[in-house]
């Protein structure tokens, strides 16, 4: 049964309720990119894990560790004290650092380019020609970052699982996905921060330094304040310290430390909207 509507105008239509819905919009248009992401992510990941027998009896890693300087293992390694243990190899090769940038390389990309991007192409005023507000727009936004960096996070729980069954390291898929997602979770901390950043001042490049400034220090705070009695109590102002001060790989997640990053995100999604509904748009 025909409906009797020409298919370019059913395309048309097809194309303004996508339009309409940012979110899904979103995620259409990263698609593509998002499938490279998985397969770069996954080949780090296996191939990071495949690695691990060569050290994984091997004492002179540790003894190595032991005589580096505590300032230069604190800045490359933060709290990790063995190299061989399927925990301590993880978190020196991929967890206390690696990971957490793959994954905010991504969301601060997501986040800036979520208002200000759209703003400096050019297109952010299509998406605001249609019915629907500031806020939900920004609101959208937020939320196909979240589901990409979702989807991201999950390849590399999978490729870690899958390459520790490869080279039979033991250690816990439900311990794997807690790590994952407290990385992920950290990046999006990080990311949202770039929206709202995005959403107030609409040039994405400046969101971008400023953020990668601000992750910056925030990192090396965590690393570096337990080396100075006054500085330690500091680190708590650092999301780093509640992404991994508690080792996730080893003991779980801290409810409470998923909690105040999960502050931090609302926090900075509600200045996101707010920003971006009384500012003027340079469209």
């Amino acid at each position: 049964m025909t409906t009797g509507i020409p298919p370019k105008r059913q395309r048309h239509r097809k194309e303004t309720r996508l339009l309409a819905n940012v979110f899904l919009k979103s995620l259409r248009d990263q698609r593509r990119s998002l499938c490279w992401w998985l397969v770069g992510v996954a080949a780090l990941s296996i191939f990071t894990v495949l690695f691990y027998p060569s050290i994984a009896d091997d004492p002179a890693f540790d003894e190595m560790l032991e005589r580096l300087p505590e300032a230069l293992s604190r800045a490359m390694l933060g709290d990790v004290k063995d190299l061989t243990s399927p925990e301590g190899y993880l978190n020196s090769q991929l967890f206390v650092f690696m990971i957490p940038l793959v994954l905010m390389v991504f969301t601060v990309g997501k986040g800036t380019g979520g208002i200000a991007g759209e703003e400096e192409k050019g297109t952010l005023e299509l998406l605001l020609s249609y019915p629907i507000s500031r806020w939900r727009l920004v609101v959208d936004k937020f939320l196909a970052m979240g589901v990409a960096t979702g989807v991201i996070a999950t390849g590399i729980w999978f490729s870690l699982f899958v390459g520790a069954i490869m080279v039979g390291m033991e250690i816990g898929a439900w311990r794997l996905a807690e790590a994952t997602f407290s990385a992920a979770w950290l990046s999006m901390v990080f990311g949202t921060f770039a929206l709202a950043l995005g959403s107030a001042i609409g040039k994405r490049n400046t969101s971008i330094g400023i953020t990668a400034g601000l992750a910056t220090a925030a990192y090396l705070l965590n690393a570096m304040a337990p080396l100075a009695d006054v500085l330690e109590p500091s680190r708590k102002f650092s999301p780093f310290y509640y992404y991994n001060s508690d080792d996730p790989l080893s003991n779980g997640l801290d409810p409470l430390h998923v909690l105040v990053m999960s502050a931090m995100v609302a926090i900075f999604l509600v200045i996101s909207a707010v920003t971006f509904e009384r500012r003027d748009v340079g469209v």
